[in-house]
């Protein structure tokens, strides 16, 4: 089944770039370390997934890019443009590429939109362009891929556009799977020792994340065959509840390409460090506390703190670990089956699945991804609320907003939707 990617403005239009140039350096590397014939149907799944073949053979992808003329956004950077204006006008010519590109694949998976959640077209627009998706597509799978703004702040409104995004986007999105900023700029800095750190080394840590995840897998023990709906089965796994729909994603190992050749990983190693970063909730492999520990079921404390969680734990809802290269048949994954890791009105067979294949990924003789759908994101989530209602408090920037048809009604019913969401995750 086919993915069509929808790149919304700036930040949307470059990682999408980024993400189609690693898909591609994947797939024509030499370096798949498997069998020629394992390759072939590696590549031919790849190709179905995001590519078309036009007249000339030459593979175009199956993506609709959307950005709106900078000068205009520029004037407020505000969700409120986006959402309310342009997003109305160009409605029409927008849906129809997007109707054209659905109409090319032979069976349409759903559709991954990549946006900024904090500046303008990204944000709004994205909003805007899911929910004409959800209309116009009720029954396909679509996932929004949000990069969540630097702490530090890039656009002054920046925390206002996050609370209005993320409030749409949950009632139209089936799962939004998050970057922070600042977690892929410290991953450029500390594992990929980049000195001067641009917006391209960011979107490519980006990208290699993301086809970690998106590359064809086997999703059954034993497959032959390479799963045919990526976002169908991500959806399945991770997301059993409406009002869980948070994805996280980390990736070891990342480094430099040039210490790839003197490397070398063993499996129990990447799978320990991948399991203390889930539930120390550490965003990389460098710095994990080791200290954190899940708690022990069944143990002998006082019935009154028998619910009580460790400091820091990360509690999930359901995981997905994804295993590339060398040996994966043999990798033992236990681990992640402890029920002590997950909510309790989830079954942890159901809560845990895992996805293998023998074709290794961008150089990587051995690497592995987690999906996760877990506690990872409630600071910066309580920060944003926060820090907007300490604006909105004091009607603060408010007018960019009325101007355009955004009401105060609008931003209470984001906080009361984003508030419910923290509780929900808050009480795992």
């Amino acid at each position: 089944m086919s993915i069509v990617t929808i790149q919304l403005g700036q930040c949307g239009n470059q990682i999408g770039h980024e993400v189609f140039n690693a898909i591609c350096g994947d797939v024509h590397g030499t370096h798949g370390l498997c069998s020629k014939k394992e390759n072939e149907s590696y590549h031919d799944a790849c190709k179905e997934r995001f590519f078309r073949e036009e007249e000339s053979e030459v593979p175009v992808a199956r993506a609709v890019l959307v950005d709106m003329e900078p000068k205009v956004i520029s004037q407020t950077l505000s969700t409120a443009a986006s959402y309310s204006v342009h997003g109305p006008k160009h409605k029409e010519v927008i849906m129809d590429l997007v109707q054209r590109e659905a109409e090319k694949c032979d069976r349409l998976g759903g559709f991954f939109t990549i946006m900024s959640m904090a500046g303008g077209t990204g944000s709004g627009l994205g909003a805007f362009v899911t929910q004409c998706l959800r209309d116009a597509f009720p029954s396909s799978f679509i996932l929004n891929h949000v990069i969540w703004p630097y702490g530090t702040g890039e656009v002054i409104v920046q925390n206002y556009n996050s609370v209005l995004t993320l409030s749409h986007l949950y009632q139209s999105s089936d799962a939004l799977l998050v970057h922070e900023n600042d977690v892929i700029h410290k991953i450029c800095a500390q594992l990929m020792n980049i000195k001067q750190i641009s917006f391209r080394d960011v979107n490519q840590v980006i990208a290699h994340q993301l086809g970690s995840v998106f590359q064809p897998t086997y999703t059954a023990e034993g497959g032959l065959h390479y799963s045919r709906n990526p976002l169908g089965d991500l959806m399945e796994m991770l997301v059993p509840h409406p009002e869980f729909k948070m994805l996280g994603l980390r990736n070891i190992p990342q480094m430099p390409e040039n210490f790839l050749a003197y490397s070398t990983f063993s499996w129990p190693g990447l799978i320990k460090h991948l399991r203390q970063m889930l539930i120390a909730n550490a965003k990389m492999e460098e710095g994990i506390d080791w200290q954190v520990r899940p708690p022990c079921l069944g143990s002998s404390i006082p019935s009154s703190h028998s619910t009580n969680k460790p400091l820091h734990f990360n509690t999930s809802v359901a995981n997905l670990v994804i295993l590339r290269g060398k040996d994966t048949h043999s990798v033992d994954l236990g681990s992640f089956r402890d029920p002590s890791l997950y909510t309790s009105w989830l079954n942890p067979q159901d809560a845990f699945n895992a996805w293998k294949t023998p074709r290794s990924f961008n150089k990587y003789e051995k690497s592995a991804a987690l999906v996760s759908n877990s506690q990872f994101l409630l600071k910066p989530l309580d920060s944003v609320v926060g820090k907007a209602w300490n604006m909105f408090a004091s009607k603060a920037y408010i007018h960019q907003y009325t101007k355009f048809g955004i009401q105060e009604e609008d931003f209470l019913d984001s906080f009361t939707a984003l508030e419910q969401v923290i509780s929900s995750y808050s009480n795992l």
